[in-house]
């Protein structure tokens, strides 16, 4: 958890707005460290988490998380964490073999037709229960969230887009509006797929689906003067906020530099690395 970001956003794990939709997406850089951010903080919160971990091992993220200070397994041991790993679940379909009832969430791998229902199904279930620990009963969590690292992959395993977009609107009425709960997903966006802009399909396309819906979206790049040692690139950071029937968006630029243990922020300009 970087407590840099929660000034920046106005958040602690004591406090914070519920019912948010966080859109975090990257282009020429990598967002991944906002992902073990976000997961840590809310932990923190006692939130309840369900995270479809599409790109990456429990293990990796359990890695990181520690060095945040808080640890994965013991959050799922306890029922906090609901963690649906996506690259093992992928094998039991993939590989022909006989697949548990927990795998079904993964089933559109099979049969194109079936869509995200069932995973949007174990995301409904999941962050609806209770839940529960371990010897000493059921603990009482927090609001739900629903993070998902990254939502672009199920593009790659032959999801449409406007699929893709559906199943992001599902999840944001059950999670935000129904159990005022929180979501945060990850989209990457590639530099070719920028250039064509009459594309229907696409990570550009479920980005800008997905601008519409959220409430705070956290946008990753490099630097505009290229490769520097001391600053790692820039995060523009746009507020969206419903007054009325207008919206008033404000938006602020940050620069960053992250380390093994937190990541350092700095308003444009300010750093002496890059002026």
């Amino acid at each position: 958890m970087y407590t840099e970001l929660n000034s920046i956003l106005s958040s602690t794990p004591d406090s914070f707005t519920q019912g948010e939709f966080i859109l975090v997406s990257d282009r020429q850089s990598d967002a991944s460290f906002l992902i073990h951010h976000f997961l840590s903080f809310y932990l923190r919160a006692r939130c309840r988490v369900c995270f479809l971990g599409l790109v990456q091992s429990f293990s990796h993220y359990n890695a990181v998380s520690q060095r945040l200070g808080v640890s994965l397994a013991q959050a799922k041991e306890k029922g906090q964490l609901i963690f649906l790993e996506g690259l093992t679940e992928s094998l039991s379909f993939l590989i022909p073999q006989e697949t548990s009832t927990e795998s079904q969430a993964m089933d559109f791998l099979r049969d194109p037709t079936v869509s995200l229902r069932h995973l949007y199904e174990f995301i409904r279930t999941s962050v609806s229960s209770s839940g529960g620990g371990g010897e000493g009963g059921a603990e009482e969590w927090g609001p739900p969230v629903l993070m998902v690292d990254d939502l672009s992959v199920l593009l790659s395993l032959g999801v449409s887009t406007g699929a893709v977009l559906d199943f992001s609107h599902y999840c944001h009425a059950t999670v935000c509006s129904q159990l005022q709960g929180n979501m945060v997903m990850l989209v990457r966006c590639s530099e070719e797929e920028e250039v064509d802009d009459g594309d229907d399909e696409g990570s550009e396309r479920l980005l800008r689906g997905l601008t519409h819906r959220c409430s705070l979206t956290l946008h990753v790049q490099g630097l505009p003067t290229g490769y520097c040692r001391d600053i790692h690139g820039q995060v523009e950071v746009c507020w969206r906020r419903r007054q009325g029937d207008a919206q008033n968006t404000q938006r602020k630029l940050f620069q960053y530099k992250v380390n093994d243990k937190g990541a350092s922020f700095f308003a444009r300009g300010t750093s002496s690395a890059v002026l």
